[in-house]
């Protein structure tokens, strides 16, 4: 258990096993969600660099990611659909820019 928590010790064994496992989902979702934020970061700099190839190669890897995270719940499917949208639409715009 982390430090910064203030929880009520669980009392039965499920309630043991259940705050073991959400400590455990809760590292691996912060980890996804830290991948994703990136890669989101580093596709807007490839086409403020105007970096298309690059760009339309990172598009392709983030919307996989995207995927996998709404795939195991990280996430919710509509986020997912909407950033995949709004990134294919910065790509395609700022290859017509050029």
């Amino acid at each position: 258990m982390h430090a910064d928590e203030k929880q009520t010790m669980p009392n039965t064994e499920s309630a043991k096993k259940r705050l073991r496992q959400s400590l455990v989902n809760r590292d691996r979702n912060r980890a996804v969600k830290s991948s994703l934020r990136t890669a989101l970061r580093k596709l807007r700099e490839d086409v403020a660099n105007n970096q298309l190839e690059q760009a339309q190669q990172r598009r392709q890897q983030t919307a996989r990611l995207l995927d996998k995270a709404a795939a195991k719940g990280v996430i919710h499917a509509n986020k997912a659909s909407r950033l995949k949208s709004r990134i294919s639409h910065l790509v395609r715009n700022a290859q017509q820019a050029s």
